[in-house]
């Protein structure tokens, strides 16, 4: 059905948030033919501020369709959206997960609008310019249900001034060198100081691009496990046996968790989207930011997207769609990609003067042609990475054998996905 390519303000509460919905009175549309729509997002992150703009921006553009943005933290909204939308009482928009996936639910429950607005126009959803791994990423039955909310990939941040102490001239170009600075860079077991904030669950996945760094994978082209396989094996047992032995980053870091601890400069090392640069400069770190080294097969990087999407029960779906058109739109998208680091999601910004000449777009937007998504297209993907692949980074990196963890993943992973060979 698909096909491969290649995240403020605080929670609002659940009154607040209802009364805001698309099923509530303040969402009626009666003033002066005034237009009210509602959009929830996980965006708390230091990129806030870029998708609030573009809000504030078509409302001051648009005075009969007026946008409304809450935003909330991911689990807020994957716990209240799926049954929020099935009833008519959620938001007449949406991001709903940070996983891309999770649109397939709720094309199964019909709580997503078919997005049929779609052209060369301004005022359309110019799909042939966006990124192609994203529309078939949100594409069902021929169909398309969201349109990315945003791209990134992910890069290296490493802390300038934790690398001159180490006498480490610059950041690491090959998987090699990566794993020898991780280890090299880590002082007193970590405590003093990790070599690598390496989250592994609640995140934007980490540990895929440390697989496919050694040649690895989680699943092939039939949807089976092969973290069972040698090289799927090798490929864990490399970093988790840094983690066990070498003491190179903490056991269990959420995300959270994982950016607090290089804020602190307490790590060395992270690798994260663009997001995160605000907060890092803001804490004082001394802050390099490169390319992902180049692997065993060459360059790979993780790509991430959002999916934003409409409720199929919306009252306005021309004037939700129209929003989704100029969420799109390039001078919009180039002004975002400049205000937050995201690298353009649209093609016909890939050769955007400004955009390159950005130090820190530049170097995210360079990593877009070797990026891969993470269980594209894949079947329950959100349960493959929540039961199977989440467990799995947590035993090994707590000891437990990597064949023996593998082989029951393995297993599990092909129960969800439907794997019969």
């Amino acid at each position: 059905m698909k096909s491969k390519i290649a995240i403020g303000i605080g929670a609002i509460g659940m009154m607040l948030a209802m009364a805001a919905c698309s099923g509530s009175p303040s969402n009626s549309g009666s003033d002066g033919g005034k237009v009210d729509l509602t959009v929830w997002t996980g965006f708390t992150g230091g990129d806030r501020p870029g998708y609030a703009e573009i809000v504030k921006d078509f409302n001051a553009s648009h005075p009969k369709i007026q946008v409304t943005m809450t935003v909330q933290p991911w689990d807020t909204i994957q716990q209240k959206l799926p049954s929020a939308w099935l009833t008519g009482q959620g938001p007449d928009l949406a991001t709903p997960s940070s996983d891309p996936n999770a649109v397939a639910q709720y094309v199964k429950t019909n709580s997503v609008l078919p997005l049929t607005n779609t052209g060369s126009s301004n005022t359309q959803i110019n799909v042939d310019k966006l990124a192609p791994g994203t529309v078939t990423e949100f594409t069902y039955n021929k169909k398309l249900y969201a349109v990315p909310a945003n791209f990134a990939t992910l890069s290296l941040y490493y802390n300038k001034k934790a690398f001159a102490a180490a006498g480490i001239s610059g950041p690491p170009t090959t998987v090699a060198e990566f794993a020898a600075d991780a280890k090299k860079l880590t002082i007193d077991g970590g405590q003093t100081q990790f070599g690598l904030a390496l989250a592994d669950n609640q995140t934007i996945q980490m540990w895929p691009i440390l697989q496919w760094l050694e040649g690895g994978d989680i699943v092939n082209a039939k949807n089976c496990s092969v973290v069972q396989s040698a090289a799927g094996q090798k490929s864990l047992k490399t970093w988790s046996d840094m983690v066990v032995n070498d003491k190179i980053a903490p056991v269990g870091l959420t995300g959270a968790e994982a950016d607090s601890l290089f804020s602190a400069g307490k790590a060395a090392m992270e690798m994260n989207g663009p997001w995160a640069a605000p907060g890092f400069k803001d804490a004082g770190i001394d802050l390099g930011i490169a390319t992902i080294p180049v692997g065993v097969n060459g360059k790979v990087t993780l790509g991430s997207t959002a999916p934003l999407s409409i409720s199929a029960k919306t009252k306005y779906p021309a004037q939700a769609q129209e929003f989704l058109a100029y969420w799109t739109s390039k001078s919009v998208q180039q002004k975002f990609s400049l205000s937050t680091g995201f690298p353009p999601l649209r093609t016909d910004l890939s050769d955007d003067a400004k955009l390159k000449a950005d130090p820190v777009v530049s170097v995210f937007a360079a990593q877009v042609p070797d990026s891969r998504l993470y269980l594209p297209g894949v079947p329950n993907a959100t349960q493959v990475d929540a039961d199977g692949y989440v467990p799995l980074i947590g035993q090994i990196t707590r000891g437990q054998s990597v064949a023996g963890s593998t082989a029951s993943i393995g297993a599990t992973i092909n129960g969800l996905t439907g794997c019969k060979s």
